[in-house]
C-alpha cells in the first residue's frame, strides 16, 4: 500500500477531504508513505486544526469553515471520506480527480476481498460471513461500514488474508476497483438527501459489480427489480450467482421444502433446514442466509461449518433486538429499520406487534406503501414522531380502521406512555421507525440506545419497587 501510495500522490497537489475517523486514518498511511507531502486538509470543522495528528505538522494546510468545499478542482487529486456530499455543489469535479481510502485500497487488495453492500442486511450479512469464516482456522479481518477503516487494518493483512469489507454507497460512488467477490443484497429508496436523485444511488451501489473482471463472482439478489433493470444494461464479464426466495436458479441458492439449497454445474444440494433455530428471524434474514451460503460455497466452505456458523450468530445490536419483558409488554428495537421496507419485514418477522413506533428525520421518502401495509395490519397502535412521522401518520390515517389508534409525540422519550397503555400483554411494541435518526440523534445506534436504557430503567424500578 505504500507503494501504491507514493505513486498515485507524488507530484500532485492533494486534498484531504473529510478528517474523521476515515480521513485520519488516511493521513496516517499517507505520512508513512510521504512524511513532507504538502497536503490540504478540508473539513467544515475548523477544531480539526488543533488534532494532534495535525497541529504541529508544517507540510499541512487547512480549509475550514462552511466554504471548505469552494474551489475543489484546484487540486489534482480529491481523496474523499463517505459522509462528504458533492452533489450539492455549483460545479462540476471530474470524476478522475476523486478517489477514496476504499478504492485505494480495493486497488491493492481486491483480490482477497468479499465486499457487501445493499441497503438493507450488509452488516449482519457481513458478520455472518466473518462468523462461519472464523470457524475454520484462516487469516481473516472484518472492516468497512461496520465501523472500522480498511487503512486502520493494514498491519494485519498478509497475501492470504480474507477481507470482509462491508460497503456503503457513499464508500462505492467512487469507485475503479470492485472485489473478488461481490455482494448485492438489495437495492430500495434510501439516501435520497444525498444524491441527486435515486437513480444516482442505484448507480453508486451497482459499482460494486460494474468495475469487477472476468474471474470474479457477482452475488445478487434475483429477487430485486432494481438490480435486475441494471444488470440488463451493464454488459458484466464475471461469474454470477443469484438468491431467490422466489424461484428455483440455476446458479446459486433458493428454496424447497423448507430448506435452502445451492446449485451448481446442474448439481443441487440441501445446504441448510430452515426449521433449525437460529437468531435470524424474517424472510428478510433468509434471504441474507443465502446470500452468506453462496459466499460460502465459493469459498469452499463445508456445510457443517456453514450450518454451525448459521446456528450460533447472535445477531447484531438494533436489528430486531429483543430487549425485555415490561409489564407484560415485550419490547423489541429495530431502530436500524430507516426505510419502509426493513418496517414491513420486521412486523412480518415478530407477527404479534401490537404497538409500532415510526417516523424520525423526513428525507423525502415514499411512505405509500408502508401505510397500506400497516393499515391493513392487525397492529392496533401507532406511535409517531418527526417531521417523518407526522408524513406517515397522514398516510395511514387514509387507510386506518376506527379501532386503530395514532398518536403523535413531540419527542423520542415520550413513547413509552402512550405503548403502556395501550399495548396488550403478551405482546409486542416494536420501535421499527422506517426512517433515519438524526432529528433528534446522531445515528440510528444513539436512538436504539436511547430506546433500551429507557425500558431498562423502567424494569429497574419495577423490580425495586417489588
Amino acid at each position: 500500500m505504500i507503494d501504491l501510495i507514493t505513486k498515485k500522490l507524488s507530484g500532485k497537489k492533494v486534498v484531504l477531504l473529510g478528517f474523521g475517523r476515515e480521513g485520519q486514518s488516511s493521513f496516517k498511511v499517507i505520512r508513512k508513505a510521504l512524511p513532507s507531502k504538502p497536503l490540504i486538509i478540508a473539513d467544515k470543522d475548523a477544531s480539526i486544526r488543533l488534532h494532534p495528528l495535525v497541529s504541529n505538522d508544517p507540510f499541512v494546510e487547512f480549509r475550514t469553515g462552511e466554504n471548505y468545499l469552494e474551489n475543489l478542482n484546484e487540486y489534482d487529486l480529491i481523496i474523499k471520506s463517505p459522509g462528504i456530499a458533492l452533489h450539492r455543489l455549483s460545479y462540476q469535479i471530474p470524476s478522475y480527480k476523486i478517489t477514496s481510502q476504499t478504492d485505494l485500497f480495493l486497488q491493492q487488495y481486491s483480490s482477497q476481498v468479499i465486499g457487501i453492500t445493499g441497503t438493507k442486511g450488509k452488516s449482519t450479512s457481513a458478520s455472518l460471513i466473518y462468523h462461519i469464516l472464523k470457524l475454520s482456522p484462516q487469516d481473516l479481518v472484518l472492516l468497512g461500514n461496520i465501523g472500522r477503516p480498511s487503512f486502520n487494518c493494514l498491519d494485519d493483512l498478509t497475501d492470504s488474508t480474507v477481507i470482509v469489507f462491508e460497503l456503503s454507497s457513499h464508500q462505492l460512488e467512487y469507485l475503479t476497483k470492485a472485489p473478488h467477490i461481490s455482494v448485492l443484497l438489495n437495492i430500495y429508496q434510501e439516501h435520497l438527501d444525498a444524491y441527486d436523485s435515486y437513480r444516482d444511488y442505484q448507480l453508486a451501489k451497482m459499482n460494486i459489480a460494474k468495475y469487477q473482471e472476468k474471474g470474479d463472482f457477482f452475488i445478487y439478489n434475483a429477487d430485486n427489480p432494481i438490480i435486475a433493470e441494471h444488470l440488463g444494461v451493464l454488459d458484466l464479464q464475471r461469474s454470477y450467482k443469484e438468491f431467490s426466495f422466489k424461484k428455483k436458479v440455476d446458479n446459486g441458492c433458493f428454496i424447497t421444502n423448507d430448506h435452502i439449497v445451492y446449485s451448481e454445474d446442474g448439481k443441487e444440494e440441501n445446504v441448510y433446514d430452515l426449521r433449525l433455530k437460529r437468531k435470524l428471524k424474517g424472510d428478510h434474514n433468509v434471504m441474507n442466509i443465502m446470500a452468506v451460503i453462496n459466499v460460502c460455497k465459493t469459498l469452499r466452505v463445508p456445510n457443517d461449518l456453514i450450518v454451525e456458523g448459521i446456528s450460533t450468530f447472535r445477531g447484531l445490536e438494533h436489528r430486531l433486538e429483543f430487549v425485555g419483558q415490561f409489564r407484560g409488554i415485550d419490547f423489541y428495537n429495530d431502530s436500524i429499520a430507516t426505510i419502509p421496507e426493513a418496517s414491513i419485514e420486521a412486523v412480518k418477522s415478530l407477527q404479534n406487534v401490537d404497538t409500532i413506533i415510526l417516523g424520525g428525520f423526513d428525507r423525502g421518502i415514499d411512505y405509500s406503501g408502508i401505510a397500506r401495509f400497516l393499515g391493513t395490519s392487525n397492529i392496533r397502535n401507532f406511535i409517531f414522531m418527526g417531521e417523518a412521522g407526522k408524513r406517515m401518520k397522514v398516510e395511514i390515517e387514509k387507510v386506518a380502521s376506527p379501532s386503530q389508534n395514532l398518536f403523535l409525540i413531540n419527542k423520542f422519550d415520550e413513547f413509552l406512555e402512550p405503548a403502556l397503555k395501550y399495548t396488550k400483554a403478551g405482546e409486542v411494541c416494536l420501535l421499527s421507525p422506517a426512517a433515519a435518526s438524526y432529528d433528534e440523534f446522531l445515528n440510528f445506534e444513539m436512538r436504539g440506545k436511547r430506546f433500551k436504557e429507557i425500558i431498562n430503567e423502567n424494569i429497574r424500578i419495577d423490580q425495586s419497587i417489588s
